[in-house]
């Protein structure tokens, strides 16, 4: 019973209609129990939202606890005691208290309720378990994370000396090592706010190097990504 009852609530890479229906339904209960935090007021339905979402959280995380041991491949009582440590487990457990502070809307600790209100926000990484698409790209990103770890260790790199040069240039401009690290950042994700920005010609054209390297490198975790997630794809249709 405990077994039929996990491959119901865990993500079924076979042609289960019951598991893909419960993975449908948590999906839909999980953007629904979004909808209340794009808004700063609440109401009635917020209130029903919260209660019932947080009921069905509630009801999916003791039934992931009591079949533990097939998703840990340890035996109870161990399976219990270590599945909570787990990072999706932990992920649930953080959703399911930080939803409780709707209850304490008596008391005016407004810092700690908008900690626990933005701790509700851990329920959008949830999807990652009921997604197969996203599943997909989770595991492109591990079997890509050498690559990606390369690009990261170059694009730090690349902010580094970015800021060394421009604030070495441009010591009028930037206050501190800090505003040229921004700076940089800003230059390799092409994004340009405008705020801070080189004004003398030297600077000028240590910003145009900077931003052509700058989509070079952002280019390239793309393609890795992308690389990866189309050889997924054509594994499952093999």
């Amino acid at each position: 019973m405990r077994e039929k009852l996990f491959k119901i609530i865990d993500v079924s890479t076979e042609d289960n209609s019951l598991s893909h229906g419960y993975d449908s339904f948590m999906m839909i209960v999980i953007i629904v129990s979004l909808v209340p935090l794009a808004f700063k007021t609440t109401n009635t339905v917020f209130l029903i939202i919260e209660y019932v979402s947080t009921f069905i959280f509630i009801i999916d995380y003791l039934l992931r606890l009591i079949t533990a041991d097939f998703k840990t491949g340890l035996k109870h009582p161990a399976a219990a005691i270590v599945y909570p440590f787990t990072p999706m487990a932990a992920i649930d457990l953080l959703v399911i208290l930080s939803s409780f502070s709707f209850l304490s809307n008596g008391f005016r600790v407004l810092k700690v309720l908008r900690l626990m209100r933005s701790l509700r926000l851990f329920r959008a990484a949830k999807i990652l378990r009921y997604s197969k698409s996203l599943v997909i790209i989770m595991n492109v990103l591990k079997k890509e994370k050498q690559a990606l770890s390369a690009v990261a260790t170059l694009a730090i790199a690349y902010i580094i000396i970015s800021a060394l040069v421009i604030f070495n240039v441009e010591p009028d401009t930037f206050d501190s090592f800090f505003d040229a690290v921004y700076w940089a950042t800003v230059s390799l994700t092409t994004v340009g706010y405008g705020d801070i920005y080189p004004t003398s010609t030297v600077g000028r054209i240590v910003t145009m190097v900077s931003s052509v390297f700058g989509i070079a490198i952002i280019a390239l975790p793309s393609g890795i990504i992308t690389g990866g997630y189309l050889n997924e794809i054509n594994k499952k249709d093999d």
